[in-house]
């Protein structure tokens, strides 16, 4: 059983974030073979998104960034599920709920993201729409999304 948490950056513990940071290495940086600065800046005004097990294990993740002067939407992103955990449905479930919360955060606004191109199929079950084409971001085919409610 699976617990979502939901909080701004400030509520976060010390003990959160740096499970947020670790399974972020391991999976953007180490995984995925991309070299870039994970610690962008955008975490501080950034909603987080947490699954957690019973024991308090940190398992999926994603943030959502708020909308301002460049991003007229509130865009989810580093959306991940540890390798031990995928091929369960977490994914789905974690889109759901972040979709939930960020509807909640932001009511009646259109959510954006970019989405690593294989998995344009899985956002599209829940109603995003491609933008544009296919780009590729830190050597990885990526696709906008857009949902409109």
């Amino acid at each position: 059983m699976i617990t979502w948490v939901w909080k701004p950056f400030e509520a976060l513990s010390t003990s959160e974030l740096y499970k947020i940071m670790k399974a972020r290495q391991q999976v953007f940086i180490i995984e995925q073979l991309c070299i870039y600065a994970d610690i962008d800046g955008a975490d501080p005004q950034s909603w987080h998104l947490l699954g957690l097990t019973p024991n308090k294990e940190l398992v999926a993740y994603l943030r959502v960034l708020p909308p301002d002067n460049h991003r007229p939407a509130p865009a989810i992103g580093r959306v991940l599920i540890l390798p031990a955990m995928r091929g369960q449905g977490l994914g789905r479930q974690m889109i759901a709920e972040g979709m939930r919360q960020t509807q909640q955060q932001f009511p009646g606004q259109a959510i954006v993201l970019s989405a690593q191109h294989h998995l344009e199929k899985l956002y599209r079950e829940f109603g995003f729409q491609s933008i544009g084409e296919p780009y590729l971001e830190d050597g990885i085919a990526h696709i906008r999304m857009r949902w409109s409610g």
